[in-house]
């Protein structure tokens, strides 16, 4: 079994920025790809942002490119999201996410997921 556990989140003013860090423990060696999502009240959960275990490659969510970026360093197996230029609409709950399968579309389907770590920015 995996476990996620996200921190970092907070409350910041538009424009501000915010280090998501998500720490996996258990199997870890089993996720090929690991993610974010985010959801807020009333809202299905959205895809943020993806990225390939062993060879690094990313997926961003279109209205976060050039603003996030997703990182990861497996040697502590955890992954970051850096977020720049924050607005009102990234305020969510964000979640972390890893998945066993590197071959289908990385925005869905994933086996295990964090509790999720608030993010707020005020206007």
């Amino acid at each position: 079994q995996v476990q996620l556990v996200e921190s970092g989140g907070g409350l910041v003013q538009a424009g501000g920025s915010l280090r998501l860090s998500c720490a996996a423990s258990g199997f870890t060696a089993r996720m090929a790809i690991m993610g974010w999502f985010r959801q807020t009240p009333g809202k299905e959960r959205e895809f943020v942002a993806a990225i390939k275990r062993v060879a690094g490659t990313t997926y961003y969510l279109d209205s976060v490119k050039g603003r996030f970026t997703i990182s990861r360093d497996n040697d502590i197996a955890t992954i970051f999201l850096q977020m720049n230029s924050l607005k009102p609409e990234d305020t969510a709950v964000y979640y972390c996410a890893g998945r066993n399968n590197r071959y289908s579309d990385p925005t869905v389907n994933y086996d295990y997921w964090g509790r999720g770590t608030q993010v707020t920015v005020s206007s």
